[in-house]
């Protein structure tokens, strides 16, 4: 049920949750293969997580593998290396963003702890928001040196798309789209 994931993160997701939820379960093997997902599932269901934990896994250990020397691909680049956005997590409201940016630190630093514990490389991505809140400093600093996971609003996904910010979201391979019900009709 966790063999999608590296040993560190079954360790972290065994300890701090038990078993998987059902959304969880049926989720991820849709994830994993690369295809569009809809996760429809009440609340507290661990959509989000579900969401993320691929992304997470894939993040920390399969691109750290790549990043030791003698690896012959020069388009692998370790995380905070300017490769771009890799994991786009766009929420309408700002608030929700907040929350989720906050709450991805649990899981992002548990895993951390138990790859450490046990000796496994890994690299920790970087997360940043961009919203209308986020100051004009902030917001060159994650152009020149893009986070790997960016939370977003639409409207600052806008204002992405639409300025020479954009070749940041050029590496992305996942977006999540959460509450996607309220943005369908704009």
């Amino acid at each position: 049920m966790l063999d999608f994931f590296h040993t560190a993160v079954r360790t972290w997701f065994t300890k701090q949750l038990g078993e998987p939820t059902r959304a969880q379960l049926e989720a991820w093997p849709a994830i994993e293969r690369g295809e569009h997902t809809l996760l429809l599932a009440p609340t507290g269901s661990g959509k989000t997580l579900a969401a993320f934990l691929i992304a997470i896994n894939r993040l920390m250990f399969e691109r750290s593998i790549r990043a030791h020397p003698g690896d012959t691909d020069p388009t692998d680049k370790p995380a905070g290396a300017g490769a771009g956005v890799s994991v786009l997590y766009i929420s309408p409201l700002k608030a929700l963003g907040v929350d989720v940016e906050r709450n991805l630190r649990h899981p992002l630093l548990g895993i951390q702890r138990a790859a450490d514990d046990a000796g496994h490389d890994y690299t920790l991505p970087t997360v940043a928001i961009r919203s209308g809140d986020t100051d004009p400093a902030e917001r060159r600093q994650i152009a020149r040196t893009p986070p790997d996971i960016l939370i977003t609003t639409p409207e600052s996904l806008y204002l992405i798309l639409t300025s020479k910010a954009r070749q940041i979201l050029s590496n992305d391979d996942s977006i999540i789209i959460n509450e996607i019900h309220s943005m369908v009709e704009t």
